[in-house]
Order: C-alpha cells, then sequence, then structure tokens
C-alpha cells in the first residue's frame, strides 16, 4: 500500500484520498452492512477521520441507530449509490473506508470479522482471522487497535 491512498465511488462523481495507513481491517457482518452493502459483509478499513478528505464531491449521508443507542451513518454516492465510507458516533476520530472503494483494493486483508452471529449461512469465513459474535467490547477495540490480536 502506498500512501496516500485513493479511492471512489463506482461513478466517479465521490473521491477521497488517506493519508494514514489503516488502523483497523475488518468484515463486518451485520445485517445493516449486508444490506449497505449488498453482499454478505461490509469490507472495511478504519482510518484516522484527520487523515482522511474528499477531495471531490461529498457523499449522501444515512444514518441508522444500533441497538446500543449508538449511530452510523454511512456515506453513498448521490449519483450512483455505491457506499463509500461511515463513521460510528461511538468511534469520533475514526473513519471507516469501503475496501470496494479503493482504486487498489488488493492490498486489503482483514485481520478480523465481527457480527458472526448475523453472517449468512453461505458466507464462507476465512478460518484463519479473529471472529467476534457481536461487537468487540472496549477493551477488546483497544487491543485490536493496539495490533495485540
Amino acid at each position: 500500500m502506498d500512501l496516500p491512498f485513493t479511492g471512489g465511488c463506482a461513478c466517479g462523481a465521490v473521491r477521497y484520498e488517506c493519508s494514514a495507513e489503516p488502523m483497523l481491517l475488518r468484515n463486518c457482518h451485520c445485517r445493516d452492512c449486508q444490506r449497505a452493502a449488498g453482499s454478505a459483509y461490509a469490507a472495511l478499513l478504519s482510518v484516522p477521520v484527520n487523515a482522511f478528505q474528499f477531495k471531490q464531491r461529498k457523499p449522501k449521508v444515512f444514518t441508522t441507530q444500533a441497538e446500543n443507542g449508538n449511530t452510523v451513518s454511512r456515506g453513498f454516492c448521490p449519483e450512483c449509490g455505491c457506499l463509500v465510507c461511515g463513521d460510528a458516533s461511538a468511534f469520533p476520530d475514526i473513519t471507516s473506508v469501503t475496501a470496494a472503494s479503493l482504486d487498489d483494493p488488493s492490498w486489503f486483508q482483514p485481520t478480523f470479522d465481527l457480527f458472526v452471529t448475523s453472517a449468512q449461512p453461505w458466507n464462507v469465513m476465512n478460518p484463519d482471522i479473529r471472529k467476534f459474535a457481536t461487537m468487540p467490547t472496549a477493551e477488546q477495540w483497544e487491543e485490536l487497535l493496539a495490533g495485540q490480536e
């Protein structure tokens, strides 16, 4: 992966750039991510919010409320509908970027799966990466962010 890394939506209307290495690489299997991604899961990378910027057109944002009361805002291209990014109120200093929106997604290698209790039975997960039944605890998040998987 070269820095900065770039990406955008399918039609090219929304473009972004990130100047920092990802903090986390994961697959989320929650039903909201399945619906937003239109697939079995959302492949996501977390980056510091202050290292991420839109270079061309900002996405339209749709916000949902999680069971725990936190909100998740997902950014979609207003033209083609492509899911590009997301923010969670529980992590105000982090932006999540979809791996599919990367200009070069070949370097994306997820290190864990979360919300595996919601995973579709037809989805084959990598048995070699860590699994979380739902959302990792605050302590587990800190371990993941510190690279102590």
